[in-house]
């Protein structure tokens, strides 16, 4: 037997997944529906047409293709929407994967929620071997949170996060930074995860889908509310990663992290070690392009995965090195017209 490939590890069937600059995919992020119980105004129209039921992938087929990435080295599960939570028996698929988990193969599942399910699912999901959470939340405000998610109810989110603290789930606060709309509660929002042990990351808005609304108003750069933020506080900078974007800093004066994602401000792909995949099995190489990859067919073209890992490979080897996110300030089309809800962020 020949010396093996260094990226190729004992414990996996097939060598690990590189993409053409040399970056290791370790990081699979699964939109498991397009649904959601909230209509955020940034994020989606009011009015919205979801895909057909019969059009997405079954709860055994998205089991199958998380597998084949664990299999070739992904070592992070995160399951978005959408809302994840809605997805109809979406803890018959965790359990299941959580074999990987038990296996060693898998580090983490976590999951991307607006907060809204998790009362009911934050027990489930500790005794499935979730140990984090990301919660999506911009206000604390119950009358301006209404208005930012349309249908949205503070108060259930808020019970969904004391269940997730007492299941003894890690929590992330995700804030989308919204000009004129939320901007001077960033501070608030920041002491508040901070008194409370949370992490809280700052997300600058993503020119992804139509929303009947201009973004350029909602728009607020990280660098902006950074600065602000650095005449009161003292920022450290940290080398932490999540496998995610963000850039973390430590608040010296709360002792918690804050971090920052900034797609359009600061380019974060050099260090990407991601790919998307939706809930009708179509692989996004990178959150910011358009071009993608059928997975549905070769996964039901045959029982065995060979079709399938071909079919990935050739999606890996066209991985681009970054983005091209831009705001329109001539108010015409977004970067792209798929829905963040699609692709799962």
């Amino acid at each position: 037997m020949g010396t093996p490939s260094p990226h190729f590890s004992a414990t996996q069937a097939r060598p690990q997944l590189v993409d053409p600059f040399g970056r290791e995919i370790t990081y699979l992020r699964i939109s498991v529906t397009d649904r959601c119980d909230f209509r955020c105004v940034y994020c989606m129209a009011e009015n919205m047409t979801f895909l057909p039921k019969r059009d997405l992938l079954t709860l055994e087929e998205l089991d199958r293709l998380c597998s084949a990435f664990v299999a070739r080295g992904v070592r992070k599960l995160r399951l978005t929407g959408g809302e994840p939570l809605v997805r109809r028996n979406l803890m018959d698929l965790v359990r299941s994967l959580s074999r990987h988990l038990d296996a060693g193969t898998l580090e983490e599942i976590t999951l991307t929620t607006n907060g809204s399910q998790l009362s009911r699912f934050a027990d489930e999901l500790r005794a499935a071997g979730v140990r984090r959470v990301n919660i999506s939340l911009d206000t604390l405000d119950p009358d301006r949170f209404k208005s930012i998610t349309r249908w949205g109810d503070l108060g259930k989110v808020m019970d969904g996060l004391r269940a997730a603290e007492e299941a003894g789930l890690n929590v992330k606060i995700n804030m989308v930074a919204l000009r004129d709309v939320n901007a001077e509660e960033i501070e608030p929002m920041m002491r508040f995860c901070h008194e409370r042990g949370h992490d809280l990351t700052l997300i600058e808005t993503m020119p992804l889908g139509d929303i009947e609304g201009d973004r350029t108003d909602q728009f607020l750069a990280l660098s902006e509310v950074r600065r602000r933020l650095e005449e009161t506080y003292t920022l450290e900078p940290l080398p932490d990663r999540t496998g995610g974007p963000a850039r973390y800093v430590r608040v010296r004066e709360t002792g918690g992290r804050l971090g920052f994602i900034t797609p359009l401000t600061h380019n974060f792909c050099e260090s990407c070690n991601r790919v998307r995949l939706t809930c009708t099995g179509t692989l996004y190489m990178c959150l910011g392009q358009e071009d993608a990859a059928d997975l549905r067919a070769p996964l039901r073209a045959s029982e065995a995965d060979d079709l399938l890992h071909e079919e990935i490979d050739r999606a890996i080897a066209r991985k681009p090195k970054g983005h091209d996110f831009i705001i329109d300030r001539r108010g015409q089309a977004p970067a792209l017209t798929r829905h963040m809800s699609v692709t799962g962020g």
